[in-house]
């Protein structure tokens, strides 16, 4: 197995879908089969924006792609893609992080490999730029963030060393990033409701939510989140609310949500607020699946908190 950078382009061609699936041509396909069961990182070229390395998958098998000659779709593996906290410039004290675009002397070099979409990456490069981007420390970044003296066991479990894959693999690590960079992308203010509420040490209250649960094949992606508040967040989850076809219109279970607290909780236009970064937007195939698995289900042992069956 090896590591790649695998390059992306908003405007390209190539339909990636990042959490899912990587749209590459032949040319390509011997590095990205020896990358099979092995993580890669995903890298935004200078032409296509400015965010250098941007986030981590792992790649689980690769298939032709469907109607499309000479193409090929390498598959990410379910609950692996996680954006960086911080994306990760190309140059660092103007020295590439990958070390095979530097000369000896750590100037970059031009074309040759510069230009590959896709190139092989040591794994002390790989290290290096996943901890730039996604700290280790990350948890304790976010408790300390709006309380600098978090408790003492808070600390202890905080400056626990984890090597890097443990880290990417790690549901609570994950669940620190993903709130992190779900809440940013919508400004810290709920999407149903509109409010940008913050207590007094000016934490948010707005929380995010997975449209898709991570245990039901839910990816850890920003277009896979919705901030909300912690009421429309437990509604969300429960199927009281969920997203129109359109993918912005609030959908409703009028007859468990008295028409009272929709008047209090969702926004007037009953419109979803969405992110203004399109590439955080929804994806309208997540909100799909919440509308018809989850959106109207009636959960055995619940019962409305307004007394409404």
């Amino acid at each position: 197995m090896v590591k790649l950078v695998l390059l992306h382009k908003a405007e390209s061609i190539y339909e990636d879908e990042l959490d899912v699936a990587y749209d590459f041509p032949r040319a390509y396909l011997k590095a990205v089969t020896e990358a099979v069961g092995d993580w890669i990182i995903y890298y935004e070229p200078v032409k296509a924006g400015p965010r250098g390395y941007f986030a981590t998958a792992k790649i689980e098998r690769i298939i032709a792609k469907p109607g499309v000659e000479g193409r090929y779709l390498a598959l990410i593996e379910r609950g692996s893609y996680l954006a960086f906290d911080r994306e990760v410039p190309r140059l660092r004290n103007g020295c590439p992080l990958e070390t095979a675009l530097a000369d000896q002397a750590g100037n970059p070099l031009k074309g040759g490999a510069v230009q590959l979409a896709v190139r092989r990456i040591s794994e002390g490069d790989f290290a290096r730029i996943i901890d730039l981007g996604l700290p280790e420390d990350l948890e304790r970044i976010e408790a300390t963030r709006y309380d600098p003296q978090p408790s003492e066991m808070q600390g202890e479990a905080m400056v626990f060393q984890r090597p890097v894959l443990e880290r990417l693999t790690r549901r609570k690590y994950r669940d620190v990033a993903f709130s992190r960079k779900v809440r940013d992308a919508y400004g810290y203010r709920c999407a149903m409701s509109g409010l940008q509420l913050r207590n007094g040490g000016g934490r948010p209250e707005v929380q995010a939510a997975h449209i898709r649960p991570v245990e039901r094949d839910g990816s850890d992606s920003v277009r896979n989140g919705l901030a909300l508040s912690g009421t429309l967040h437990w509604m969300f989850d429960r199927g009281l609310i969920s997203v129109a076809d359109d993918n912005e219109t609030i959908l409703i279970s009028k007859n468990k949500v008295p028409g009272d607290v929709v008047g209090r909780l969702i926004r007037p236009d009953g419109k979803l607020l969405r992110p203004e970064d399109p590439r955080h937007q929804p994806h309208p195939e997540n909100l799909r699946w919440h509308r018809e698995n989850v959106f109207g289900q009636v959960l055995s042992g619940e019962s409305s908190p307004w007394g409404v069956t």
